[in-house]
């Protein structure tokens, strides 16, 4: 095996990387492994408490796959034990603990769509329930000897709860030496992170020099911030992109970030090279609109293809700009003279998921007949014979509605 030199390798690792701890650390790693000959450790952990993953969980991915093409050997590890504790990091409380089921079920919809970033045939895929799961209860107390409660409350979210008298639990202690555990059953080279993991990315530091093992690196990579361009992006918020979305929908949600989150967004979930970048944020700052279109496009091109890419594109000219209905919208028929309320087609033809987003939308304003806003819920529709009208639902959803 040839691998890249250190500084090539270097310019890819720190491509979007927050922080390295320690940066010095991970050159001798690198020198070593190209001495040796042999290929690093790298590992990422996921916890499984969501099936769809989107383009936010793409950028730790993308990390990890840029290793796999630097040679180095990925570690994807399945937290099955772990998400059934609950990692309280980033939030106010720890998290719900999800069940045995349930995890199985969004662990294997977790790997088939990691599966459109990484290199399958070079990823190992493991389970931390199949170590953590042995250990007694005298393992954990003596895992539990190598940190101190003073230690425990640096961490940023236990800080915040200590001082407004908000509940810990003793179990939520345990989740970063579990998750640092992981780190010395694998003997990992380097760990993979959001910003908001770094605290459990040093405890396994800490575990894997108490276990007489070399540190790992801890690479820590931002928070995607969400549509909104604001909060991080999270299906809690409604501001996310999924990687499984339908085409013409990845392609439209892309369009709707903010101006200054495109040079982020191609940094952080594309495949652009690195040479490019610099040219593309010469051409944000002259043509944001058209390059925009150039990330939706790149986006829709990595999860679909080039083809699905470019219908996409000729989808939202078609309905957006030119305010067309495209011609493969649903049709459906209805019986001349018979009265129906507009509410009750669009859900019925599950254009929303229930009545009450159809109302939610009407409010709002999302949803037009022939070009008309339509906001009373009880709005109802008497069909003439031959008559043909154009629904639109959200941004992105259309039907022909005929008689």
């Amino acid at each position: 095996m040839s691998f890249p030199s250190v500084e090539e390798q270097l310019t890819v690792i720190k491509r979007g990387t927050v922080e390295i701890v320690p940066e010095h650390e991970l050159i001798d790693k690198l020198k070593k492994s190209i001495k040796a000959n042999k290929p690093l450790r790298i590992k990422l952990g996921v916890d499984p408490t969501r099936p769809d993953l989107h383009l936010g969980h793409s950028v730790i991915l993308r990390k990890l796959r840029q290793f796999q093409d630097l040679g180095h050997e990925a570690i994807l590890i399945i937290g099955g034990f772990t998400a059934m504790i609950g990692d309280p990091t980033g939030q106010n409380k720890t998290r719900p603990p999800l069940t045995p089921e349930e995890v199985e079920e969004n662990a294997q919809t977790y790997i088939e769509q990691a599966r459109k970033i990484l290199d399958e045939e070079k990823t190992t895929l493991v389970n931390n329930n199949d170590w953590l799961g042995e250990m007694t209860f005298m393992d954990v107390v003596k895992l539990s000897s190598n940190l101190t409660v003073a230690r425990m409350i640096e961490r940023d979210d236990f800080s915040k709860r200590y001082k407004n008298n908000e509940t810990i639990s003793l179990h939520e202690f345990l989740y970063p030496l579990a998750q640092g555990q992981d780190s010395v059953y694998l003997k990992s080279d380097v760990e993979l992170g959001g910003t908001d993991q770094k605290f459990n990315l040093l405890v396994g530091r800490d575990l894997q020099r108490s276990d007489g093992q070399d540190p790992q690196i801890c690479l820590m990579m931002p928070l995607l911030a969400g549509t909104d361009g604001s909060m991080k992006m999270s299906k809690s918020y409604d501001n996310y992109i999924g990687i499984d979305e339908p085409e013409n929908d990845l392609y439209g949600k892309v369009l709707s970030i903010p101006d200054d989150l495109i040079y982020s967004y191609f940094e952080l979930v594309t495949d652009v090279p690195v040479d490019e970048l610099n040219l593309i944020k010469q051409k944000i700052k002259k043509d944001p609109r058209n390059t925009k279109h150039d990330l939706a496009f790149t986006l829709t091109r990595m999860y679909h293809g080039k083809e699905a890419a470019k219908n996409a594109r000729n989808h939202f000219e078609q309905t957006v700009i030119n305010k067309n209905i495209p011609d493969d919208a649903p049709v459906i028929e209805f019986e001349a003279g018979s009265t129906h309320r507009l509410l009750d087609i669009i859900s019925d033809a599950n254009l929303t998921s229930s009545n009450g987003e159809t109302k939610r939308m009407m409010k709002q304003g999302g949803i037009s007949l022939e070009e008309e806003k339509i906001q009373d819920p009880n709005f109802e529709i008497k069909f003439e014979k031959g008559q043909e009208l154009a629904l639109k639902v959200g941004k992105r959803k259309f039907a022909k509605l005929k008689s």
